[in-house]
């Protein structure tokens, strides 16, 4: 347990390190501005798998409700990626709508952190269409998983090595590659924080997800910690309506709290609703776009 404890204490160190340095680079001159609101297309998988709305149509859905911003991902249009044609068409749709694509979330392409050297680079090699297409679409980033095998600090190396990769051919296309929490040790904060300053690459970043703070079964880790842990390197937000903390024990979000957390690190983005109860994802997407509006108003009342 003694080693247990240490690993994590160094960990927590070094990101906390490492995001002083950035809030004291970046962040802590910058006034509180206010965010923006998106849609992450997941709000609608049930509905977008069962094919009652096509994925050519999300743009439209999402200005019906009055959000702005796209988010993309790549289940729902996968052997698409080299359509050039396809891809053109979303992003006319997307224009048509007055609406920005901002990123596609990649899943299913191999793990970034295969302790299998052969299988890291085929992984890094297979999301290089998505980074081609992200481009195409007008995104800033595709995001991807942190996935691996072994200790802490082995998963770590490893996926911080095919991280930096990928980011070396996303820099030769101006697009950034970020990891969402996303279960595993990407779950807990201080762990992905720390990756991210090992890959060592400016593209690289995170895209911190409220409600995806469960390691494992028996582990999850507080997610206003974890939020305020990965904000010095977000290059996108996730918000969900559940929270957990150490102990195991989920919660409603505290809005109010977790978006002074993402406003306090400078952040002035994009927040993605990623909520999409069954039976009825667009009222609760709805709900959530309510909360955040009313979050930005009491902000605003405060300056």
């Amino acid at each position: 347990m003694s080693r247990t404890i240490n690993r994590r204490a160094f960990l927590q160190a070094s990101a906390f390190a490492a995001v002083g340095m950035r809030l004291s680079r970046h962040t802590l001159a910058q006034p509180r501005s206010p965010f923006k609101i998106s849609l992450a297309q997941w709000s609608l998988h049930r509905s977008l798998f069962a094919e009652k709305i096509d994925n050519l149509d999300f743009a439209k859905v999402a200005t019906s409700n009055g959000i702005y911003g796209l988010e993309y991902v790549n289940q729902f249009f996968k052997d698409k990626a080299e359509d050039k044609a396809y891809l053109s068409e979303m992003k006319a749709r997307a224009e048509d709508q007055g609406a920005k694509s901002l990123l596609i979330m990649c899943d299913g392409e191999g793990r970034l952190g295969d302790p299998d050297a052969a299988l890291r680079t085929e992984s890094v090699e297979r999301h290089y269409k998505w980074v081609t297409a992200a481009k195409h679409l007008g995104c800033h980033s595709i995001r991807v998983n942190g996935y691996s095998d072994g200790s802490e600090e082995e998963q770590m190396k490893l996926v911080a090595d095919g991280l930096h990769q990928l980011c070396l051919f996303g820099d030769e296309h101006g697009l950034n590659v970020i990891i969402e929490n996303h279960g595993g040790y990407s779950s807990r904060g201080d762990w992905l924080a720390a990756t991210i300053e090992m890959a060592d690459h400016p593209r690289a970043g995170t895209l911190p997800d409220f409600g995806n703070f469960r390691v494992s079964e028996d582990e999850t880790y507080d997610s206003y910690r974890g939020v305020g842990e990965l904000m010095p390197y977000a290059r996108g937000v996730s918000v969900k309506t559940t929270v957990f903390d150490d102990d195991g024990n989920s919660h409603p979000l505290d809005y109010m709290r977790m978006m002074r957390i993402v406003l306090d690190a400078g952040w002035d983005g994009y927040c993605g609703i990623e909520h999409g109860p069954e039976g009825r994802e667009v009222e609760g997407i709805l709900e959530v776009k309510a909360a955040l509006e009313e979050v930005q108003k009491q902000l605003a009342a405060e300056e």
